[in-house]
């Protein structure tokens, strides 16, 4: 299937995606921090650069972009892969989805424990709230 927008235009779109600092991270973050946690950020000596570390918990969180690592729920609808250049998406999408499993596999037996937050789902602060405590309490 051919792309609705130009090749230069999809180029563009996908230079401006970054890793840290999103929307659905930002929110999570404002979130967490409004309960009363405290966390550091992306701490590189950790497998996968976490979004928040608790470091005296020994629990980090992940936020997901459903897009780019490939939320499998079938109710999320930017989880889906793209319908064009599949040969090269298909591939990429599946690395990323490859790293992030061996890096959680990494932090727990380094002794982390780790949750992922898929951006469709920080669309909803009280199901996260809940989530977000259940996770850092136990």
């Amino acid at each position: 299937m051919a792309d609705k927008i130009s090749k230069e235009r999809r180029s563009e779109n996908m230079r401006r995606i970054r890793s840290k600092g999103m929307k659905p991270e930002m929110a999570v973050r404002r979130l967490v921090h409004g309960m009363g946690y405290r966390y550091r950020l992306h701490r590189k000596d950790l497998p996968g650069k976490p979004d928040l570390v608790f470091a005296s918990r020994k629990k980090v969180i992940f936020v997901h972009g459903c897009f780019w690592h490939q939320h499998d729920d079938p109710e999320c609808l930017d989880g889906r892969p793209p319908k064009s250049n599949t040969s090269y998406w298909l591939e990429k999408l599946k690395r990323n989805v490859e790293r992030d499993t061996e890096n959680r596999k990494k932090l727990k037996v380094e002794g982390w424990n780790s949750l992922v937050i898929w951006e469709c789902e920080t669309k909803n602060a009280d199901d996260i709230r809940e989530l977000i405590v259940a996770f850092l309490k136990n």
